[in-house]
């Protein structure tokens, strides 16, 4: 039984692992669910994702990732310890090499630790790759040759803009402005206007239903249940996409003035290269309607959604450990 090797895309919202030779084998939610009192984790993943805002006093749901680094070391060990033993990573006679993803401008602090968690899991060699390197390759951008290309991947904790060429990042910028924040605008934004209490899940749940950051692009209504402030019972509202594009608006006008800051800072000859190409966005947060149109009209520049934008991270991981050669330094 030979080593595999392993590719982690470490997100703050999911967590995709891709073996080689065997492709995506694992994505599930980045939450454990642990008690309270003994500190014992009881469930990883899809199942402790269930248990978000809906335990009992003794059992606490954790993310132990924030903005795409660790907030909670030992939490995040345990996670990674169960998804590497869930998909047999840690064979009888090998220990893996692991490639995992982190966003561009975290410091080498929160580098180490993410190195660190991984080593711990008993691999055998740890690689770190900054997420809008390997969303790039993993979206089929060639950026190896000496030519620009622009990817801002929109994850769940975190927007990470960049412009590559020759195989590295030339400019980049990473913001903590991300799938989250989004549904914990779309919270406020009902706690505001209609008193209304809802959870994580379901303002998830509307951004994908009905959401939209493009004004008069979609025009779709759903009901949203959670708990009325004034009266403290329970009661449902019906909202439309309107009233989530306007809640989601400052946000995502932060995003774009991100991009122009960093399209600002690019060299002439890599600005035209990105004219001719286009920009390519990918994570979760492309999957919101008329993200691409939105960029393409405040951006002047053609924007394309990738193919799959969820699993562009780790099927780029798959690509680079085909290419260890590239990474090993």
């Amino acid at each position: 039984m030979f080593a595999k090797d392993i590719g982690i895309d470490l997100g703050t919202a999911n967590v995709l692992i891709y073996v080689k030779g065997q492709g995506i084998v694992l994505n599930e939610p980045s939450v454990v669910a642990i008690d309270s009192e003994t500190k014992k984790p009881l469930a990883v993943g899809s199942e402790a994702r269930e248990m978000l805002g809906r335990t009992p006093g003794s059992v606490i749901a954790i993310r132990p990732m924030k903005d795409g680094v660790i907030a909670d070391f030992e939490i995040t060990e345990v996670m990674l310890n169960h998804f590497i033993r869930k998909i047999n990573g840690k064979s009888f006679l090998s220990r893996p090499r692991i490639l995992i993803c982190c966003p561009s401008n975290i410091t080498q602090v929160e580098k180490n630790a993410i190195k660190e968690a991984a080593e711990r899991t008993g691999a055998k060699k740890v690689f770190i790759e900054e997420e809008p390197k390997v969303a790039a390759v993993g979206a089929g951008m060639d950026i190896s040759k000496p030519s620009g290309n622009m990817v801002i991947d929109i994850g769940g904790g975190t927007t990470d803009i960049a412009i590559l060429s020759l195989g590295g990042i030339v400019t980049s910028s990473s913001i903590k402005i991300a799938g989250n924040v989004f549904d914990a605008d779309i919270m406020k934004y009902i706690k505001d206007k209609y008193k209304l209490l809802i959870g994580d899940r379901t303002a998830e749940e509307i951004k994908i239903s009905i959401g939209t950051v493009y004004s008069g692009n979609k025009k779709e209504k759903m009901e949203v249940r959670g708990r009325d402030l004034v009266t403290g019972l329970p009661h449902t509202i019906t909202l439309c996409s309107d009233e989530v594009e306007e809640a989601l608006r400052e946000s995502v006008y932060i995003i774009i003035h991100k991009a122009k800051n960093v399209l600002e800072q690019t060299p002439p000859e890599l600005a035209a290269d990105i004219i001719d190409k286009g920009i390519v966005i990918t994570g979760g947060g492309a999957l919101i309607d008329g993200f691409d149109q939105l960029l393409s009209h405040e951006l002047k520049v053609p924007v394309f959604i990738a193919e799959s934008p969820l699993t562009c991270v780790v099927e780029g991981t798959g690509i680079l450990l085909d290419n260890i050669h590239l990474i090993d330094k």
